[in-house]
């Protein structure tokens, strides 16, 4: 039996997330039909991510199982054809049968795009968090050095989370400014549901003075979701890359 990696670029805009639901167009739905159709059986595929509705991924990385011989070039382009427009495949590598997308994964990087600008952007308006509000980006980046390291992020994650463990590591938090983007990354070993999205609701609260630089830390420290800033919406968050070296991330 073949292990295929794939890695899946997508845009998340008319997607009701990566995770298969009843009725609703999703990635793991399309890439499982495809897959079908080009292998001619049934196929399941596992996620590192379950991105949320309307958030995009240039480096979503699945994997499926098949005894086909079909090249792997041939499993590429084939799905390419097959897949909507919103969806492609960037990626096929064979995996060792003991490597999982998810489980094996040690490190994941996101990006969230602000447009910190009066007016509003057509061209941005499915990509970037319109933010009309002047942010101030030192104070975000102040407060964010109270997010690196390992904490118990319960203030940062959505209701309905399944996580079995509120504890993750984020690595970094940058910022960097372009015209009237302001492009957030995020990097860690895992994160809860939401949790970026929280994160960077958070510290834009802190950009326009509404939280202080110091509240950050307190609302870590609190485990509270209620203390912690608005969710930003989904549209400005992109799954960049997933990363497979170093420790191993525990099942969570």
């Amino acid at each position: 039996m073949r292990h295929i990696r794939l890695v899946v670029e997508y845009d998340g805009t008319e997607l009701h997330g990566w995770q298969r639901q009843a009725g609703q167009p999703t990635v793991q739905q399309h890439l499982e039909e495809a897959l079908a159709q080009l292998l001619q059986h049934e196929v399941q595929v596992a996620g590192a991510s379950r991105t949320d509705a309307g958030v995009h991924a240039r480096g979503q990385v699945a994997l499926f199982t098949t005894d086909k011989p079909i090249p792997l070039h041939g499993i590429r382009r084939g799905l390419n054809s097959l897949l909507p427009e919103s969806i492609a495949i960037r990626a096929a590598s064979e995996a060792d049968e003991s490597w999982h997308p998810r489980h094996s994964a040690t490190g994941k990087h996101y990006r969230y795009t602000i447009l910190t600008s009066p007016d509003r952007s057509p061209r941005w308006r499915t990509r970037a968090w319109h933010h009309p509000e002047p942010l101030e980006v030192h104070a975000m980046i102040a407060a964010a050095r109270a997010l690196h390291g390992e904490h118990d992020f319960a203030a940062f994650r959505a209701a309905g989370c399944t996580a079995k463990t509120t504890m993750r590591r984020v690595d970094s938090i940058t910022f960097t400014r372009i015209g009237e983007l302001l492009e957030v990354d995020v990097r860690g070993n895992a994160f809860l549901r939401m949790m970026v999205r929280i994160l960077v609701g958070t510290l834009a609260e802190v950009g326009t003075g509404r939280l202080a630089v110091a509240q950050v830390a307190e609302i870590l420290a609190a485990k509270d979701r209620t203390k912690a800033g608005k969710t930003a919406p989904a549209h400005g968050l992109e799954l960049l890359a997933v990363h497979y070296d170093g420790t191993r991330v525990p099942r969570m």
